[in-house]
């Protein structure tokens, strides 16, 4: 009962029945009815005497003397009562109470809407407000028929001829109430109440309640309410274009005032400030420029409150000469504080910290005092700039000369400023100085450990975590603010257990709804690979911004549910919401890893229509997206059409050729990308090396790696010197490529020893091939793939004994094979084979095709001496236990047969290709005269003609 009640008031002629229910204790009201009469009495001062102070115990004692309560229910909030509208009895007046009566707790709701409401209604709102304490009984007046009335009172079974309404100045508090609240149903009650007791207000009410819309946000009902006015005075329009200015309607605003103009209306300062602020608001300088002319024609320019107005304006607009202009030409007397506060932050905000520091001086020197608002408000704008030390410095020194370094939000503007530009250290000083913490410079601490980005600090940014403790153990009630840098920071450190602690703190809060903070959540748990709790996250989020809407495609895109991605941006799409270049961004690169050509094209082409392949981030998510799907001509145009290129771009576009078998001309891509000034960094050194790694260029390689190292001083990671250890194993310098390993520090990283054992098996070298394996086995006891490499080393060098104990090994550990997947798209969707599979999709269709192929292809090698399908053929017959074995050639085969002539074949496999299908692969691109395309793990296979642009390494 704590949380407060709802009494239904009834049609009177229902209560003398409804009242001998409740005497005889029938009714089953009878018991809740009795026990809001106790909980009324507790207080009291003499036993069973309801207290008269609680506008709680009043109201409950309204109803129990009335003996009408019908039912009693908990209700927290106004919005309670709209649930329970439904189980409302017909004729009944809703009183609402809530326990905390500063917040408009006590409304008053009519339901139902008919018209056939007994009079009751009218007459007993006001007698509830005066048994609730709202009002009193002089603030109520009967109504006569001739004063301010709409229409004739109409009879009514109560009896009362002329219903009760409340005093203007009454109203006029009401509103007020509502307006400093932003209470859209405390305006509309008193509103409606107005026009149901037929009280026509007069030029003040309707200017307030004019006010009381704008100011709540409801520019729709405040334009309404000003069509109908039958008066109006400059207030009235200046209320109306101040609404306008607030809510960004510049427009309107200026619409306003040319209509104010063209009825005569003599316009004010208030009018011109309220014109110059949507001028500033919209950044419309002509505008602003041209209002400034009027106010200067029309003589007000010489006041400080005009002089403010129009420097804002000029500073909104960014037009620093004329904000200079207009602070010189005001007179003394028209510059006050406010004035040099705007004219700083200008300087400040236009980014000239010199020129700041200089009016700064000039402030000083001109006996302006600088109070504890001023400075908080430079300090906040100086906290904008990244190369402005001196000046924080310099700001800091007049906040300690004044004697405000100790004032509360003074030091959390100067914490905020530091901890922005990474002044961590002097934050924490300032921090420690403070001995009235609040939760604003909790919050500024907390934000400015989570701005430390991904820096080799961890433990530092535990600190904030600590913070967020301390504050609780000091009982300050945290913020959204609060919750949303402390859940970055959790994110930062992969603190997903304190996350989740968090989390449960934000529930309780009543914070889970907020965008800001179900985005924090949706990246701390994608990060942690929980996408189901992302997920959770994001439908809990009531308003889903475009920001989380790409949040939570990111987290499928950095989870590998590529497929869940492209749903999900079909949703946002049915939302009604336009993706931004980050959201596209995301969702090529599901695209890129989904490796579907008719997926591709379709986001290439809304990204068009949408206009955002103009963003050099969609452009280069295009090169990565058609590179991926082996589309290397699509990638070539989309690169050449980027308006302005970057330096992924020209990484990209490197990568994109190096794979596709054009190294020499990624390596001069990479020179002009030098030529033209582009940044270099460690990804276009790996496109290059990759290149050279693909070409077996090691002069070149060893050259560029070298360069990356001493000239641009990046330090090599494990891709670089995979890379690297690639390159020599593609020329059989096999023990090069084993010291080149050792010496670089990550001997014990199974990447690169996978890449010496594959240059191992290419050139045959089983002795140290075993070894590595061997050692690989130790590095991942639990990786499948280096028992299965293993196992076939120990075949091939004739040791069965061994490789069946690799096999029981991995038997005993409960680890399977990968099973080898090739796929490949037409008609809209993809066809998949799994190698060892004879019940694959059009098994039948497909088998005949590829057997018609290998048919050729046989006789082919015959002649030419080589015996490719020595193991597919029995008995003159291809085998199809044989053939199923390589999933790659069904799909290629099912492309052949399907697609038209002239397309190319486009195959994706997620394991490196046998030599047998590698071998075929370019006899069928020769008899068929087709351009086939394969990718595996290690890279794209252009087969054409008979060859291959792997040049037989892969």
């Amino acid at each position: 009962m704590a949380g407060g009640g709802i009494f239904f008031i009834p049609h009177p002629a229902a209560t003398d029945a409804r009242e001998a229910e409740l005497r005889q204790g029938s009714a089953p009201g009878g018991q809740l009815e009795s026990r809001w009469l106790g909980w009324a009495s507790r207080g009291s001062r003499r036993a069973g005497a309801p207290c008269q102070k609680q506008p709680e115990c009043r109201a409950a004692l309204l109803a129990t003397r009335s003996a009408v309560s019908v039912c009693t229910v908990p209700a927290s909030n106004v919005y309670t009562v709209y649930s329970l509208l439904g189980k409302i009895p017909v004729n009944s007046t809703v009183l609402t109470l809530s326990p905390q009566p500063w917040r408009h707790s006590q409304c008053l709701v009519m339901w139902p809407p008919n018209s056939d409401t007994p009079q009751l209604r009218v007459n007993g709102i006001p007698q509830l407000l005066i048994s609730s304490g709202i009002l009193t009984s002089s603030d109520i007046t009967e109504a006569h028929p001739n004063q301010n009335r709409l229409r004739p009172p109409e009879a009514s079974p109560c009896g009362t001829c002329h219903p009760s309404f409340l005093k203007p100045s009454v109203y006029a508090g009401l509103l007020r109430c509502a307006s400093r609240s932003r209470s859209l149903l405390l305006a509309k009650l008193t509103h409606s109440h107005m026009i149901r007791v037929g009280y026509r207000p007069g030029l003040f009410l309707s200017n307030n309640l004019l006010a009381t819309y704008s100011r709540c946000g409801y520019m729709w009902h405040a334009c309404l309410l000003f069509n109908r006015m039958l008066h109006r005075d400059v207030v009235t329009w200046n209320t109306l274009i101040a609404g306008y200015s607030s809510q960004g309607s510049t427009r309107l605003a200026l619409g306003s005032f040319r209509d104010a103009r063209r009825d005569a209306v003599t316009v004010d300062r208030f009018t011109y400030a309220a014109v110059l602020a949507a001028c500033g608001g919209a950044r419309d300088g002509r505008s602003g420029r041209a209002a400034h002319g009027l106010v200067v024609v029309s003589g007000l320019e010489r006041t400080a409150f005009m002089t403010n107005s129009v420097i804002d304006m000029y500073a909104k607009c960014g037009m620093i000469d004329e904000v200079r202009l207009a602070f010189d030409r005001a007179e003394e007397h028209c510059r006050d504080e406010v004035s040099w506060n705007l004219l700083l932050s200008a300087y400040v905000r236009m980014g000239w910290p010199e020129v700041a520091a200089n009016v700064l001086i000039w402030m000083h020197r001109s006996g302006v005092k600088l109070d504890a608002f001023a400075l908080g408000g430079i300090l906040k704008a100086c906290s904008e700039l990244e190369d402005s030390e001196d000046v924080r410095r310099m700001l800091h020194g007049c906040v300690v000369k004044v004697g405000l370094d100790l004032d509360v939000f003074v030091g959390s503007a100067m914490v905020d400023m530091y901890a922005k530009n990474g002044g961590l250290e002097e934050a924490i000083k300032v921090f420690d100085c403070i001995s009235d913490q609040n939760v604003v410079i909790y919050n500024a601490m907390i934000a400015g450990f989570a701005r430390l980005g991904n820096g080799p600090c961890p433990e530092i940014r535990m600190e904030a975590i600590r913070l967020y403790s301390n504050l609780l153990q000091r009982r300050i009630r945290p913020t959204k603010f609060t919750f949303k840098s402390v859940l970055e920071v959790c994110n930062l450190v992969n603190a997903v257990r304190c996350g989740r602690q968090i989390h449960a703190h934000v529930i309780l809060s009543g914070f889970e709804g907020d965008e800001f903070i179900g985005n924090a959540l949706i990246n701390l748990y994608s990060n942690a690979r929980l996408v189901n709790d992302s997920l959770r996250c994001f439908h809990r989020t009531l308003k889903q911004e475009n920001f989380t809407w790409a949040s939570m495609i990111t987290a499928y895109v950095r989870n590998e549910h590529s497929d869940k991605t492209l749903d999900l941006f079909k949703e946002l799409r049915y939302a009604g919401k336009e993706p931004d270049q980050f959201t596209m961004s995301s969702v090529m690169h599901a695209c890129a890893d989904l490796s579907v050509p008719i997926a591709c094209e379709q986001i290439h082409c809304y990204a068009v229509k949408s206009g955002l392949d103009r963003f050099t981030l969609c452009g280069n998510s295009q090169i990565e997206m058609y590179r991926c799907t082996g589309d290397l001509n699509a990638a070539k145009k989309t690169f050449e059409r980027i308006p302005c290129l970057d330096t992924f771009s020209w990484s990209q576009m490197i990568l994109s050729c190096a794979v596709h078998g054009h190294e020499r001309e990624a390596l001069r891509l990479f020179k002009k990308m030098g030529d033209c000034g582009v940044m270099i960094n460690d990804f276009a050194f790996l496109a290059v090396l990759v290149a050279c790694s693909h070409q077996g260029l090691v002069d070149e390689g060893f050259r560029y790696y070298e360069s990356m190292v001493s000239d641009y001083g990046f330090i090599p990671d494990v891709k670089h010197i995979a890379c690297m250890v690639d390159l020599l194993g593609h020329v059989g310098k096999v023990a090069d490529a084993e010291d080149f390993i050792i010496r670089s520090g990550l001997e014990n990283n199974a990447v690169l020893w996978h890449a010496l054992l594959h240059a191992c098996r290419i050139h045959g070298d089983k002795d140290r091939g075993i070894k590595i394996g061997e050692k690989l086995m130790m590095l991942e006891p639990f990786a499948a793939s280096s028992y299965v490499i293993l196992y076939n080393l120990y075949m091939d060098a004739g040791k069965i004994s061994l490789a069946m104990r690799t096999r029981g090994q991995m038997r005993e550990r409960g680890m399977t094979k990968e099973a080898g997947i090739s796929w490949v798209e037409f008609g809209g969707s993809s066809h998949h084979f799994v190698d060892g599979d004879n019940s694959c999709l059009q098994k039948d269709t497909t088998f005949t095709k590829l057997e018609e192929l290998l048919v050729k292809v046989k006789q082919k090698t015959e002649h030419g001496g080589l015996d490719v399908w020595k193991l597919g053929f029995q008995s003159g017959k291809v085998s199809e236990n044989s053939i199923s074995k390589h999933g790659e050639l069904l799909a290629v085969a099912l492309g052949l047969s399907t697609l038209p002539n002239t397309a190319v074949v486009r195959v994706m496999k997620n394991q490196i290709m046998s030599w047998e299908s590698h071998e075929t692969l370019k006899l069928l691109s020769e008899s068929e005269n087709r351009e086939i395309i394969i990718r595996d793990p290690s890279r794209f296979h252009h087969f054409s003609k008979g060859s291959c642009s792997c040049r037989d390494y892969w």
